[in-house]
């Protein structure tokens, strides 16, 4: 007599960004790919965080890293925009509030 197949284990949890995350994130990179400071970006998803990285050139380290972290949503926030050297710029709970560390300034014209 055969013994009985196992069942499939189920698949962990995946972190990834929704339709409104992806929404808030593309206004910007698009802004920025317009003005031609970013070129290329990637995406990653794992078990503990998403992150959207934003590259100037596809062969470089990543400009920015942004990342979903939901075990950080009851004390600092989920997300977070992290530099190219891996410091945090912003963390907090509303996505578009720490996207803005992204936009560039608006230079006065003379």
């Amino acid at each position: 007599m055969n013994a009985p197949t196992p069942l499939p284990l189920p698949s962990p949890e995946v972190v990834c960004f929704d339709r409104r995350e992806f929404g808030a994130i593309f206004s910007v990179y698009g802004r920025q790919v317009a003005a031609g400071e970013w070129r290329d970006y990637a995406l990653s998803t794992g078990r503990e965080v998403a992150v959207f990285a934003i590259f100037r050139r596809a062969a470089e380290v990543p400009l920015y890293r942004i990342e979903k972290r939901p075990e950080l949503r009851a004390r600092q926030g989920m997300f977070a925009v992290l530099g190219q050297d891996g410091r945090v710029l912003r963390r907090g709970h509303d996505l578009a509030q720490v996207l803005r560390v992204l936009e560039k300034p608006v230079r006065p014209v003379d």
